[in-house]
């Protein structure tokens, strides 16, 4: 929702590093209203990053990157997972870590042009969420690769503890690494010219 405010700065930490560097680096924002986006409980362990883009940090990859991981905030951990389960698929991936994602940064265009599949992943509502603000960015850049969004359903959800429900919304990496796979392999039927790799949705990593 705070997505469709004027001028506003969203910063969205993976951990409490990034807390801490990116709480500072709100502060120091005077020309626009910030906000620091952190869901409750405990912090989670430290992830570094691989190394420091200009706009987003790479904190998982392997191979030559055919799909990109857009890891929005604490679900950095679970992006990961994903990856390691999508390297034993023998699929290339990179995933990345904007630290702000409003506005989303740039330079995440020439990364997502490169590609086959963007896939964005939030503990937020997919609608009008930072998926949404992606594939609008990749668009407007005339980057047609396709966005997969996976995030928190725009319906009620049953009350619960954090991994309840967010296993009842299919963000798990067992999920969201099969929907990745399926993904992949639908595209590569449908082109196989396109295709890098043979995948097989049925491999015991994704159960």
């Amino acid at each position: 929702m705070l997505l469709v405010v004027p001028d506003l700065r969203i910063a969205a930490p993976r951990d409490e590093l990034t807390l801490r560097a990116e709480l500072r680096e709100a502060v120091a924002v005077d020309d626009a209203v910030t906000v620091v986006r952190f869901p409750k409980g405990a912090l989670g362990p430290a992830i570094p990053a691989l190394r420091a883009k200009d706009g987003y940090d790479v904190i998982a990859e392997s191979g030559s990157p055919e799909v990109v991981i857009v890891a929005v905030g604490a679900f950095a951990p679970l992006c990961i997972d994903v990856a390691e389960r999508l390297k034993a698929q023998g699929i290339g991936v990179i995933v990345v870590d904007p630290r702000w994602v409003k506005p989303v940064p740039v330079s995440l265009v020439p990364l997502a042009a490169a590609a086959r599949l963007v896939v964005v992943v939030e503990d937020g509502i997919r609608v009008g969420g930072v998926g949404s603000a992606v594939s609008q960015l990749l668009r407007d850049s005339g980057v047609e690769v396709p966005v997969s969004i996976i995030g928190v359903p725009d319906r009620f959800l049953v009350q619960g503890k954090r991994a309840e429900v967010l296993a009842e919304c299919g963000l798990t990496a067992q999920d969201i690494s099969r929907t990745i796979v399926e993904t992949v392999a639908r595209r590569a039927d449908a082109d196989p010219e396109e295709a890098s790799v043979e995948t097989d949705t049925t491999d015991s990593s994704l159960r």
